[in-house]
């Protein structure tokens, strides 16, 4: 059964599909090879601390149900099928995001025996967070700035320029709060 609308209701469903997307996504975690120094550090973003909640951002266990995959360490031949499997599984949009020098770029293991390479080389990626193993803060700031790139542009007004987001005024808290931990 097709339910058909208007261009107008369209229009505000979309519209509010894109603010919950924005506003309340749902991330899975998966280690595709790594040493676990890129995933403690994930944990730790989610922790009270660094509060990774306050964006509405929400840690999830199925692939049925998230909206952002962010993946550590280079892909192995092992888990190269449980990678696209996952991938396959989440619902459109979906984002990925490679956290850690070995998912962007293979970091002290290409060619070795065992590894496909970066994550980039089996599923597309939409942000990229270097660092060996990236601090919280710049993993909190990539996530936000994913977030932030999906926002449809602001039609420019004399008062938009000079108001600051809500993407951007988190960015910046983030950015202040780790330079005073």
């Amino acid at each position: 059964m097709s339910v058909q609308m208007s261009g107008m209701w369209a229009e505000v469903l979309e519209k509010v599909k894109t603010w919950a997307r924005i506003n309340s996504p749902w991330i899975l975690h998966y280690n595709s090879g790594s040493c676990n120094g890129c995933d403690i550090e994930i944990v730790a973003t989610i922790t009270p601390r660094y509060d990774l909640e306050r964006f509405g951002i929400k840690l999830q266990g199925s692939p049925r149900h998230a909206d952002v995959l962010i993946c550590t360490g280079p892909v192995t031949l092992q888990s190269r099928d449980r990678l696209k499997r996952i991938y396959e599984q989440m619902p459109d949009p979906k984002f990925v995001v490679a956290v850690g020098s070995c998912a962007t770029s293979s970091g002290a293991f290409p060619g070795c025996y065992n590894v496909v390479g970066h994550v980039d080389e089996v599923i597309p990626v939409n942000a990229y967070i270097p660092g060996c193993p990236p601090r919280p803060e710049a993993i909190i700031d990539g996530i936000v700035k994913l977030l932030t790139s999906l926002q449809p542009p602001a039609p420019a007004t004399a008062e938009t320029h000079d108001a600051q987001s809500p993407a951007q005024a988190a960015a910046e808290a983030a950015t202040n709060e780790g330079e005073s931990a």
